[in-house]
């Protein structure tokens, strides 16, 4: 079972975000409201951070699924609820259902990460893994409610779910009244929508900015098609907003309320990802920083206080070393070198003499003697340095030349 014609249509006003955060009380967090001094430094107001990544299940998913499961009728309840997900809904869906004493079975990727599948197993839902992506994983969800009668729990594409993410957008102005601008991940659309239908409800003068990851950007295309455009192959490490084509009832209030999508890239995506842990502290998925990214690329475009949602912190660690690395790169602290030396004994040793008069930490070293391009007494030694930034790279070259070394590269 999915979304009725009635519920496709039904908008979504501030009663019945109101509804919804009286239904949530005692169930989910009011998450906190932290200040970052660096990056208010660097957008020159306040700049505070929506920690959603502390809520239950490590992520605002909890606060839709809860909303939607809740409002069920009784013969609904019965029939269980399915859902597809690599993570977040999954474990937002089976904690509400746990809490609802409703029967829930999640499709899961099989390549999905293993702490989110016991995570959702642990909550309480039947995981079953199927496909090697989300699409196909929701395409066995849905065929499982039509042929059981399970009502399907839609991640964002439904009014009681993006009621219950807009409670998020009612404690922001609860806990910062004086905002002026609230930025939020988008994929789908749900959050991005049920915080707009609140704030402006309420205060119309608040700026609402939505953030999509550059090669999963289908909401520029789609509001300037006006109408829901799906992307070929969206492609970004941050899965929690991949998503190739905006939801139906997101789609119209993110259009009629929210006054700016924009995009960040890869790198902004793990610098951002290595601030949020290095600076504020905070564990959090690159879906979850890409309002952090927007503020970093662009600190002159957001009047403040800003609030930045931090929608989710379930990252997989293997996913988190990975983008530590790569961000930890886009800032200029790792070098790469490749150069030549005479092949003699203590010649590698002298090399990394050097290199620690200058405080580079050396993380690889490749030594090659047998390349055809080398000379009798010649080895090419390739170094992978971590470093504080550009200006030690270029300190490190440049120590590296005065000890006699030739860097090819």
């Amino acid at each position: 079972m999915s979304y009725s014609t009635a519920d496709r249509l039904r908008t979504v006003t501030l009663d019945d975000v109101r509804g919804a955060h009286k239904m949530l009380s005692g169930v989910a967090r009011t998450t906190a409201l932290e200040g970052s001094r660096h990056l208010s430094r660097q957008v020159g107001a306040p700049v505070l951070l929506k920690c959603e990544n502390l809520q239950r299940t490590g992520s605002f998913k909890l606060r839709g699924a809860y909303v939607r499961i809740a409002g069920l009728l009784p013969e609904e309840r019965a029939a269980g609820v399915v859902a597809a997900s690599a993570g977040n809904h999954a474990q937002g869906v089976a904690l509400a259902s746990s809490l609802l004493g409703v029967r829930s079975t999640v499709f899961m990727p099989k390549g999905a990460p293993l702490p989110k599948i016991s995570a959702t197993r642990e909550y309480g839902a039947e995981v079953r893994l199927h496909g090697q992506v989300v699409d196909e994983s929701l395409a066995a969800a849905q065929e499982y409610a039509r042929e059981t009668g399970a009502v399907f729990i839609h991640p964002f594409d439904h009014p009681d779910v993006i009621a219950g993410q807009g409670t998020v957008g009612l404690e922001i102005l609860e806990q910062c009244p004086e905002v002026r601008t609230i930025v939020v991940g988008v994929g789908g659309g749900g959050l991005a929508a049920g915080i707009a239908v609140a704030v402006k409800s309420l205060r119309p003068d608040v700026r609402i900015v939505g953030v999509q990851a550059e090669g999963a950007a289908a909401y520029p295309p789609s509001l300037a098609a006006g109408r829901p455009v799906t992307l070929g192959h969206p492609v970004t490490m941050a899965d929690g907003i991949k998503v190739g084509r905006p939801g139906d009832v997101p789609f119209e209030l993110v259009g009629e309320l929210v006054d700016e999508v924009c995009t960040v890239t890869e790198d902004e995506l793990s610098a951002a990802l290595l601030l949020c842990m290095e600076r504020a502290k905070m564990i959090v998925e690159p879906a979850g920083a890409s309002p952090v990214a927007a503020l970093l690329s662009r600190p002159d475009a957001f009047e403040g206080p800003v609030v930045a949602v931090l929608s989710g912190g379930n990252v997989d660690p293997v996913l988190m070393e990975r983008v530590l690395r790569h961000g930890m790169a886009a800032q200029g602290r790792y070098l790469a070198v490749r150069l030549r030396l005479t092949d003699r004994p203590g010649a590698l040793a002298s090399l990394l003499g050097a290199l620690s008069v200058v405080d580079a930490n050396v993380l690889d070293v490749s030594h090659v003697r047998t390349d055809p391009r080398l000379g009798l007494t010649e080895a090419e030694v390739e170094l992978h340095l971590e470093t504080k930034g550009p200006a030690h790279c270029a300190e490190v070259e440049q120590a590296l030349r005065e000890a006699g070394y030739t860097v090819t590269g």
